[in-house]
């Protein structure tokens, strides 16, 4: 950061280098990630040493156990090497009997507690002495002196753990959390406080400013305490103190020295550590906003740049202001005086991201295979958004439903949850056998997957990294099945592709080998991935793998935000692709793609485009529940169908005649009075009359909304929020094609009209209201034209 832009010392970045807080006692010059990243190295070099190095390594910080009290706390080498020994280099044989330089007694008389000690216990120990070298060199380099006092207390602390064989246990008056509610819980009230009466589309937006809020404070580097006395010198200098060293000893150095527990800054603090740093951090983060506006992403511009400002203003009148309701314990809902259920709308995230989310791909590093599966992740995944990380759908704020229009016919919710607490016990839901015509096609991959037989990573070659065997191997593999399910593709062209560092594969992995995969190419820029092959072997195919494979790569490209797919399939493979949501109706426009992707003669062009409100890879498990709702309410109401009502007995009286709704139980069948409106029956009048009235509409001053169908680059997100639209342009197209057969038809694409607007709208706006007065319009015509009851 430039010095120019008064930024301190480890304040986050907004740029595309993301959030990088400063390592301990690095003087702010080295990463988080790069630094964690290289212990965890030394780390996992020195478990795969073999044990007598182990025990060398632990002896040098385990006191002597000879005869006669020896009062050495630690062996030391007779002959030390002049340099610290490089760990990637091959280690000199260890000998037990070597003397102590301080005790003389010999190294394996410092190690003999450690003799029965499982291997894993041991690589614990090895762990923490990596932790205290660590912390070490930081008590050494680091020049303020509140913060070296911290971290000499925890190397201390470490220090004894191996010595006593423990866990390191943190001694303090207070343990976590510090204060209630906690930053997270009071930002969670702050947007349903502030923000629950708006439409879902603008409420996104605002979680998605909360959560980058989050972030921040997540990885913000706070100032030390003399650091703070110079600013603010009247301020609480003693309580900032005190937040600081629980800052660092919890959230800070456990980042880099995992032997310690780690919590996140925002759950375990609250209202007292941010505000604290809001002004300042505020201030920064704005600055850097500004400055690097030309690096940040054209989507994600505005939400920074216009938004988040406006939001930060307005959360810090709720931090600093003394009777802000989101801070108590109590959290109550203005107006309406009633607890507000605590849900929670947002959390901090669990791993360092920048301040926007960023469109374009991760690359894969080859040598660190980014894995998709969430059942079982390697140790060797370093990709900064793991795919398999299942993208959690956002939850509706209190008394959202109330808010929504109730359409005719709607299911109540209070029915819903009822049913629904019934389901979400899995004993309540039996599974379905594998082998039952109504399992899902890859119902069986995802029992496999859960319990870790098969795996999925995304791999690819690279002409930069040094080449990792495994890697390597799996793509042999992949270049193998491929060539062997897809005979009439040259081999020559299936191994330049595969092995192209520009192409990616999602491998499917079962016992250690490739059993199948699907290539592809991302192209960012122009919106779409081409998938090149995909196959899975022969003796391994009808048991959903293919369909669990492609499910994986639309989460994949969900989370990168690339949402169409496009593949020329020859005739054997298009019934598949077809089962996947392919079709011949590309949505992507023909200048995006053409010159990108090869033509191959013979094949069909099929497209695919992806919701990212699907969770794809649980899909199936999600269409299974709807399934048992409606199978529980269909119950329900056969239960109140076959009711035994008495019989009439108001005949015998006299009565000759009774209106049939009277009848007990009937409107419980689900009958009702028809409608008294006329129905057209001559075809062409029916046509004339509907032309006419939607002539009138479009007539109408408050049409000018609706005429034709919603631009998506207008309203970005609005086809993901309305799943039917309809407008007037399409209307006059299908009274054209005589579709309206009936008047209900007809006025159920007008009403559909009225009702997506006030979904999408508030009710505050313009479209609101020209929805609302042309609804009473259209139906002053429809009863002046006799078709429904005046």
């Amino acid at each position: 950061m430039a010095d120019s832009a008064g930024i301190q010392q480890g304040s986050p970045a907004i740029g595309a280098a993301g959030l990088v807080p400063a390592a301990p006692g690095a003087g702010g010059t080295e990463g988080a990630a790069g630094g964690s990243a290289r212990i965890a190295v030394k780390k996992a070099q020195l478990r795969s040493s073999p044990r007598p190095k182990k025990l060398e390594k632990l002896g040098v910080y385990s006191s002597c156990k000879a005869e006669g009290a020896c009062k050495c706390n630690g062996w030391k080498s007779q002959n030390p090497p002049p340099t610290p020994p490089r760990t990637d280099q091959p280690s000199s044989t260890v000998n037990l009997q070597e003397p102590c330089r301080s005790c003389s007694h010999t190294l394996g008389d410092h190690v003999t507690h450690l003799e029965n000690v499982s291997e894993e216990e041991m690589n614990r120990l090895l762990g923490i002495v990596l932790d205290v070298e660590y912390l070490y060199t930081c008590v050494h380099k680091e020049e303020d002196a509140d913060t070296k006092q911290v971290y000499f207390s925890l190397f201390k602390l470490l220090r004894k753990s191996i010595l006593q064989m423990g866990k390191p246990m943190l001694e303090a008056q207070e343990s976590p959390p510090f204060e209630k509610p906690s930053i997270e819980q009071g930002v969670n009230n702050f947007v349903q406080y502030k923000f629950s009466h708006l439409p879902s589309k603008e409420r996104q937006t605002i979680m998605e400013l909360a959560k980058m809020f989050l972030n921040q404070i997540n990885y913000w580097q706070l100032e030390t305490p003399s650091q703070r006395r110079q600013r603010v010198p009247n301020d609480d200098a003693a309580g900032y103190k005190a937040n600081y060293t629980r800052w660092l000893c919890y959230c800070n150095v456990p980042q880099f020295c995992d032997s310690l527990p780690r919590y996140e800054t925002t759950q375990i603090f609250g209202r007292t550590l941010v505000r604290s740093v809001f002004t300042v951090m505020r201030k920064q983060l704005l600055e850097q906003a500004r400055q690097e506006k030309d690096k940040l992403p054209p989507e994600k511009r505005t939400l920074i740049l216009t938004h988040f400002p406006k939001f930060l203003s307005m959360l810090e009148e709720e931090v600093y202001s003394h009777s802000s309701p989101i801070w108590s314990q109590d959290f109550l809902a203005g107006a309406s005086g009633g607890l507000i259920p605590i849900h929670t709308v947002i959390s901090a995230p669990p791993v360092a991201r920048p301040l926007y989310y960023s469109p374009s791909p991760v690359s894969v590093d080859p040598s660190t295979c980014g894995s998709v599966s969430p059942a079982r992740k390697t140790a060797s995944v370093l990709e900064p958004n793991p795919v398999g990380e299942k993208r959690k759908p956002s939850e509706p704020l209190p008394h959202e439903e109330n808010k929504r229009p109730r359409v005719v016919g709607d299911i109540p919710m209070e029915l819903i949850n009822e049913v629904m607490a019934t389901i979400t016990d899995p004993a309540a839901v039996p599974e379905t056998s594998l082998l039952s015509a109504h399992s899902a096609r890859d119902e069986a991959a995802r029992h496999e997957e859960r319990r870790g037989v098969i795996e999925f990573h995304v791999i690819g070659n690279s002409l930069n990294q040094k080449p990792n065997k495994r890697i390597l191997m799996w793509l042999v593999g992949l270049q193998n099945v491929f060539s062997h399910q897809l005979p009439r593709m040259p081999k020559e062209y299936i191994t330049r592709l595969v092995f192209d560092p520009k192409h990616k594969t999602l491998s499917l992995i079962k016992d250690g080998r490739v059993i199948g995969g699907i290539c592809f190419r991302m192209f960012p820029s122009q919106g779409f991935t081409e998938i090149v092959f995909c196959a899975v072997t022969s003796n391994e195919q009808v048991k959903g793998y293919g369909t669990h494979l492609m499910n994986h790569l639309k989460e994949y490209h969900i989370k990168h935000d690339i949402l169409n797919f496009l593949t020329y399939a020859d005739e054997y493979a298009i019934g598949y692709f077809k089962k996947q949501g392919f079709s011949k109706d590309i949505k992507v426009p023909k200048a995006k793609y053409v010159g990108y992707i090869k033509d191959y003669e013979g094949a069909t062009l099929m497209g695919c485009e992806l919701n990212p409100s699907i969770p794809y890879t649980e899909f199936s498990v999600i269409i299974k529940k709807q399934k048992e709702i409606i199978k529980k309410l269909i119950e329900r109401k056969q239960a109140q169908i076959r009711k035994v009502y008495p019989g009439l007995s108001c005949f015998k009286e006299g009565v000759r005649q009774i209106p049939i709704e009277s009848i007990p139980g009937i409107r419980e069948t689900g009958w009702k009075p028809i409608g008294k409106g006329k129905e057209l029956k001559d075809p062409d009048q029916l046509y004339s009359t509907l032309k006419t009235i939607l002539q009138h509409v479009k007539s109408h001053p408050n049409a000018w909304p609706f005429m034709e169908p919603v631009k998506k680059t207008e309203a970005p997100g609005y086809y993901q929020v309305i799943r039917f639209p309809m407008d007037l342009k399409t209307m006059s197209e299908r009274l054209k094609s005589r579709y309206y057969m009936t008047r209900k038809l007809f006025m159920a694409d007008m009403q559909r009209i009225f009702t997506n607007c006030r979904e999408y709208n508030p009710p505050e706006s313009e479209y609101y209201k020209c929805a609302n007065l042309l609804e009473k319009f259209f139906y002053t015509k429809i009863k002046e034209a006799g078709l429904i009851e005046k």
